[in-house]
């Protein structure tokens, strides 16, 4: 009798723990995000002249926005194309000129060339600009500044701007400096945290809202929110979102390992693992090895390229949202030996949004004293955005 109910228990136990585990999947395969919810936003396309913001990320179920579009008869006068391309394949701050689709025939307007905005005369016979875009919810992450630009050109052009919504895969997290204005660029355009927890279409309201659009017109935006979405849900991205960042564990660590690229430390630009490592020559603070090289995504000489470096295997590390560790652990590595650790300090600047943090690390402050510098600012930035948040 005691062994049957010890097996009935742990058959209890089992299914209880099979259950709690499958919850978050199942919470993730039932989000549906912008771009699928067709009924919302075809009827406003219909007998239009429409242009695209997207890339390789936007898709509807499994095909790509622009076919899904054309079948509908949608009237697709232009595709501009971001960062990386509308394919995604283009290296990090690879520059690209226009061109034609060879797929659809359709004109390519680069966003990522001798321009980032467009000029009235290009929207001038536009309707209707849709923008459908996966970010990963980091300032410094240049889908947002794109969009910023795009806007403004639609208020400025009298063209309305939908924002078909995707989930925020870091938006549990908010965190960082705010950005100050002297350290604006296209790498950090609003006064937000690093990771401020908002989806790009929460984004776009508050950038509309706060009136930081430089127009004088008042832009018609829309946003067709994500389906069974909420913030702190676990949310895989089905496609990379450019060609650095793989997978999950590279968007979880790209917050803090970013900072990197102001400093002569590799963090796997070059290898199958961009954002999982960290690496150096001369200064071997870790037990891990590899070699960058030229490949598709990183083609133009990555950093240390052909040089083997010894630093620290990330890929099974479980760090999310903004971890000062690795930044103040490297620069001690580099200060020990009298090596100089910012050698790019104007462009660490601009990806923090504030020469404060640069200062802090030199100074020899702890990542405590760091957040809590930071605090006072967050908490002014959380009751800023809440008139524009989609989702619990």
């Amino acid at each position: 009798m005691k062994l049957v109910m010890l097996i009935r228990a742990t058959i209890l136990l089992c299914t209880f723990y099979l259950c709690s585990l499958s919850f978050p999947a199942s919470a993730e395969s039932q989000i549906s995000v912008g771009a699928e919810q067709i009924d919302q936003y075809l009827p406003r396309l219909k007998g239009k002249k429409i242009a695209l913001v997207v890339n390789q990320t936007s898709k509807v179920f499994d095909e790509h926005l622009v076919d899904a579009l054309l079948k509908k008869s949608i009237d697709i006068q232009m595709i501009f194309a971001p960062e990386h391309g509308f394919r995604g394949n283009r290296d990090a701050g690879e520059k690209f000129d226009s061109s034609i689709d060879t797929k659809t025939g359709i004109p390519l307007v680069s966003l990522y060339g001798k321009k980032r905005k467009p000029s009235l005369s290009t929207l001038k016979n536009l309707d209707v600009i849709v923008f459908d875009i996966q970010d990963v919810g980091v300032r410094f992450y240049t889908y947002i500044s794109t969009m910023h630009y795009m806007m403004e050109a639609a208020a400025d052009a009298g063209v309305e701007f939908i924002v078909l919504d995707r989930p925020n895969p870091n938006g549990s997290f908010v965190d960082g400096p705010i950005l100050e204005k002297e350290f604006s660029s296209f790498v950090g355009m609003h006064p937000i945290p690093l990771l401020h927890g908002m989806t790009v279409g929460e984004l776009a309201l508050m950038i509309n809202g706060e009136g930081w659009l430089n127009s004088e017109n008042k832009l018609a935006l829309t946003v067709v929110k994500v389906k069974n979405y909420q913030r702190n849900l676990a949310y895989t991205l089905p496609i990379k979102p450019s060609p650095n960042l793989p997978n999950i564990q590279s968007i979880a660590l790209y917050p803090s390992l970013a900072f990197f690229e102001a400093t002569p430390v590799s963090i796997g630009r070059g290898t199958a693992f961009p954002f999982q490592v960290i690496g150096h020559d001369n200064v071997m603070n870790g037990g891990f090895s590899f070699t960058p090289i030229s490949i598709p995504g990183a083609a133009s000489s990555p950093k240390l390229m052909n040089i083997r470096l010894h630093g620290e295997d990330l890929r099974q590390v479980d760090s999310h949202g903004l971890n000062l560790r690795f930044i103040l652990q490297w620069y001690k590595a580099f200060s020990d030996r009298g090596l100089t650790f910012f050698n790019s300090p104007k462009f660490m600047d601009k990806l923090a949004g504030t020469d404060k943090l640069r200062k802090a690390i030199i100074e020899g402050q702890s990542a405590e004293q760091i957040k809590l510098s930071w605090r006072a600012g967050i908490l002014a930035f959380k009751k800023d955005r809440k008139p524009y948040l989609l989702y619990d």
